[in-house]
């Protein structure tokens, strides 16, 4: 690829400083898991820790991730509050839910900078029915103790000692994860996305959430698709040949 960039060098000081200020998605990074430290050290060899960030399409326009989790938050508060008795079961039945490793229980934040891999439908569910037990017309679920507490993992058979959720009175700990976890109806996969303009596909690409659960019309569907890697445009440019392949070997 020849490199057209050049141009960049010749361009007053006040012109470079307005690129600097310009962002622009140069790709679809799509599902990371495990991957996620890998693709922050490769973006911040290309672009500098300042020169790349994550970002999200929701209906047409480029907001931070911050702003695209309350619409995954809304899809798991309309799910659940449509199905009383799947509520009824997890404050009466368990005390706690995880995704990946039980160690999630512990994060109370979408942010989640420290972990090898990002969880957020524990705390959606979480924070759900946190609402719904300071809500008088959920009688089902009730206020509880902070505290924690011996509770037993339906899938595994052990027990862990950790904090009860908010609104959780039972004695069982939920994974929601694979098809196999207990709390598999809970998944991202399953949840399907609350508003039809949030709906996205491309054709031709296919990853674990579309073959579970409904699909492209889940929520999950929705987070994976609409993320974007946006990079600073002065940035994107001093890339060179590099900007053919703007993720990096491998996708992101």
């Amino acid at each position: 690829m020849v490199d057209r960039s050049d141009w960049l060098a010749s361009l007053p000081p006040s012109a470079a400083s307005d690129l600097a200020q310009v962002w622009i998605p140069v790709g679809l990074p799509g599902f990371s898991g495990g991957q996620k430290v890998d693709r922050q050290t490769r973006l911040d060899d290309r672009y500098g820790p300042d020169g790349w960030r994550l970002a999200h399409i929701v209906r047409g326009r480029v907001v931070p991730p911050a702003e695209a989790i309350r619409e995954y938050e809304e899809a798991y508060r309309v799910f659940l509050r449509a199905r009383r008795p799947l509520v009824a079961f997890l404050a009466e039945h368990c005390g706690n839910v995880y995704d990946e490793s039980v160690e999630n229980v512990f994060d109370e934040s979408y942010e989640q900078p420290h972990t090898a891999s990002n969880h957020y439908q524990d705390i959606a569910v979480r924070r759900v029915i946190a609402e719904l037990a300071d809500d008088p017309a959920w009688p089902e679920v009730r206020q509880t103790e902070a505290g924690e507490v011996e509770l037993l993992d339906l899938g595994t058979g052990r027990r862990h000692r950790v904090p009860r959720a908010y609104g959780f009175r039972g004695d069982a700990l939920l994974q929601i994860r694979e098809p196999d976890s207990p709390g598999f109806v809970l998944s991202p996969a399953v949840v399907p996305v609350h508003d039809p303009a949030l709906i996205s596909t491309l054709p031709g690409r296919q990853e674990w959430y579309h073959l579970e659960g409904c699909g492209h019309l889940s929520v999950e569907a929705f987070w994976q698709m609409s993320k974007v890697v946006e990079v600073r445009y002065d940035r994107f440019l001093a890339a060179g040949a590099a900007r053919a392949d703007p993720l990096g070997s491998g996708g992101a």
